[in-house]
C-alpha cells in the first residue's frame, strides 16, 4: 500500500496554493513576470512556514521547459522531476549533514558545467547556516561571479548566524510564521477533502499547538486522524496532546485568583492521576488570563473561543477581580513556564509557580 502522508499529499505545487506569505509570493512572482531573474536568494523563517517549498516552486518556474514563469505547467519533464525529486539540474543540499569544507568545495566544483538539459542548475541549500565558516567563505567567492547558468536558493531558520558577507549578495525573504486562523481553515479544507469527520474546537487546539508552523499542524492532524480513527473531536484532542479539561483549567484560574490554595492543591493532585504534560496546565491557564483580561479591559474586543461554556463565569471573574492581580498573575505563569527547565520535574514546577502567583494577589 503506497499511502502518502498529509504533508507531502498535501505540499503546495503552485505559487497561488502558499498560505501567508503574500508579500513574498507577490514580490517573486513580479520579478519572474520582469524578467528580473537575482542569481542569489535568501530564504528564512521558522520551520514549517514553506521556504524549502518556495524553493522548489521557484526552480520549477525558472526550468519549466514552456516558459520562465510564475505559473509552471507541472506537465514538462523538468516540473515533474522537480516535482518528485529526481531532476539532476536541481540539486537539494543539506547543509546540516554537509558542513565540511571538502564537501562544499565538491559541490562547487561542478557548478561550471552546463545543466544536462534545463535552461539552469539550481542549487537548493537547507539550513545554510549549518555551514563552516570555510563552507561560507567557498561559497561566497561562487555567490559574487556566478556562471550565467547558476541560481542558488538559500534557506534558513537562523538568518543570524549567515554572515553579512552572504546575505548582502542574496535577495533576501524573511518569511512569516503563520496565524492560528491560516492553519485552521487548511485543517479544515483537508478534513473536508478527506471525508474526515472533525469537531471545529478540536482543529483549534492543533493550529494553537502548531504554534505558526503548518508543517507541525499537518503532523499533530495525522496523528489526531490515527489516534481518533477517523472522528477528531476536543476530548481525544485533549488526551492526545496531554491538555487538561477546560473544566479544570477554568477552575484552578478561579481559585488562583481567589487566593484558595486548598482548592487549588487538592485539583491539583487530584489532575496528577490523569495523563497531561504539566506545562500544558500553565499554557491554558495564561490563555484564560488573557480572556479574562480582555474582558475586564477591551470587552468588545474579547468575542467566544474555546472557552465558551464558561464565558459567564470568565464575565464574572473579569467584573470581580482587579486588572493588576490578573496581570501578576499572567506574567509570574509566564516566569514559571520558562523556569521549568531547571525545576527538578514539571510537576513541582508548576505547583511552585501557582504558590508563588498567590501570595502576589492582594487580600
Amino acid at each position: 500500500m503506497n499511502y502518502q502522508i498529509i504533508a507531502r499529499k498535501y505540499r503546495p505545487q503552485s505559487f497561488k496554493e502558499i498560505i501567508g506569505q503574500k508579500h513574498i509570493i507577490t514580490a517573486i512572482c513580479n520579478a519572474i513576470a520582469m524578467k528580473r531573474i537575482h542569481h542569489a536568494w535568501l530564504l528564512s523563517g521558522t520551520r514549517g512556514v514553506g521556504k524549502t517549498t518556495i524553493g522548489r516552486l521557484l526552480a520549477k518556474s525558472l526550468n519549466c521547459q514552456k516558459n520562465i514563469s510564475s505559473i509552471p505547467c507541472r506537465k514538462c519533464t523538468n516540473c515533474k522531476e522537480i516535482e518528485i525529486g529526481t531532476s539532476i539540474d536541481f540539486i537539494e543540499i543539506d547543509a546540516a549533514s554537509r558542513t565540511k569544507i571538502e564537501e562544499m568545495r565538491e559541490i562547487l566544483d561542478h557548478i561550471y558545467y552546463a545543466p544536462s538539459k534545463s535552461r539552469f542548475k539550481i542549487y537548493l541549500i537547507d539550513e545554510v547556516h549549518m555551514l563552516s565558516r570555510h563552507s561560507f567563505n567557498a561559497l561566497l567567492k561562487t555567490l559574487e561571479e556566478p556562471p550565467k547558468h547558476i541560481k542558488f536558493i538559500l534557506a534558513t531558520t537562523d538568518i543570524e548566524k549567515i554572515p553579512k558577507t552572504i546575505t548582502s549578495r542574496c535577495l533576501c525573504f524573511k518569511l512569516n510564521i503563520l496565524s492560528e486562523e491560516n492553519i485552521l481553515n487548511y485543517l479544515k479544507f483537508i478534513l473536508n477533502n478527506e471525508n474526515i469527520n472533525f469537531d471545529i474546537d478540536a482543529l483549534k487546539i492543533i493550529s494553537e499547538y502548531s504554534k505558526g508552523s503548518m508543517r507541525d499542524g499537518l503532523n499533530l492532524l495525522e496523528h489526531a486522524i490515527s489516534f481518533s480513527k477517523n472522528n477528531i473531536n476536543l476530548k481525544k484532542i485533549n488526551i492526545m496532546l496531554g491538555i487538561p479539561s477546560k473544566k479544570n483549567i477554568y477552575l484552578l484560574t478561579k481559585f488562583l485568583l481567589e487566593k484558595d490554595s486548598k482548592k487549588m492543591m487538592f485539583l491539583l493532585n487530584k489532575m496528577d492521576n490523569i495523563n497531561i504534560e504539566w506545562e500544558n496546565i500553565l499554557i491554558e491557564m495564561l490563555r484564560i488570563l488573557y480572556d479574562i483580561a480582555m474582558k475586564k479591559i477591551y470587552p468588545l474586543e474579547w468575542h467566544e473561543n474555546i472557552y465558551k461554556n464558561y464565558q459567564y463565569d470568565i464575565q464574572e471573574i473579569a467584573y470581580k477581580k482587579n486588572k493588576k492581580d490578573i496581570q501578576i498573575c499572567y506574567k509570574i505563569l509566564l516566569n514559571g513556564r520558562k523556569q521549568l527547565i531547571f525545576s527538578p520535574n514539571h510537576k513541582i514546577g508548576v505547583k511552585m509557580t501557582l504558590l508563588q502567583a498567590i501570595t502576589q494577589i492582594k487580600e
